[in-house]
């Protein structure tokens, strides 16, 4: 794997966990500490499901699905053209999905702390690590359209 790629996900990993602990140890579960009213907060959840509760109190069919993701991703690692962009497309998106992988793996739940309002609209409490995979998804569909999602094939065949 790219050392690079390697960097991302271990950084990902490290501040998802790190701002987990931080939030395990200054709010109570269920406790909302307002930053921005009606707007931002902090608001300690634990979530036994994925995005919007789909698979709630399924952990072990979301940890499956978790191992076959960073195989996939693996894959992909080695089809895609190698660039900066890319590296942290897929950096973000190994360390994000490491990230609630170890939530699900040791607690049975994903530990969610970030609340938006947003034109009225409570989105769905999430950390950083499902930001990061979010922000990796959208950087590998742009090298889609940039049509980076497949390396050059090199003729080997000797002249």
């Amino acid at each position: 794997m790219n050392r690079k790629i390697l960097i991302v996900a271990g950084t990902v990993l490290f501040l998802d966990q790190l701002s987990k602990v931080i939030v395990d140890t200054f709010l109570s579960l269920n406790q909302e500490w307002v930053v921005i009213r009606h707007f931002f907060s902090f608001h300690y959840i634990q979530n036994y499901g994925a995005s919007w509760n789909i698979l709630n109190n399924q952990i072990p069919i979301l940890i499956l699905i978790s191992f076959l993701a960073l195989v996939i991703i693996y894959h992909f690692m080695y089809t895609f053209q190698t660039n900066p962009r890319n590296n942290i497309a897929f950096g973000l998106m190994v360390g994000g999905i490491v990230g609630n992988l170890i939530d699900r793996w040791l607690f049975g739940y994903v530990r969610d702390f970030l609340d938006f309002k947003i034109f009225g609209y409570d989105y769905p409490i999430f950390n950083i690590a499902d930001m990061a995979i979010v922000i990796g998804t959208c950087l590998l569909f742009i090298a889609i359209l940039k049509g980076e999602d497949h390396r050059e094939k090199v003729d080997c065949k000797r002249k």
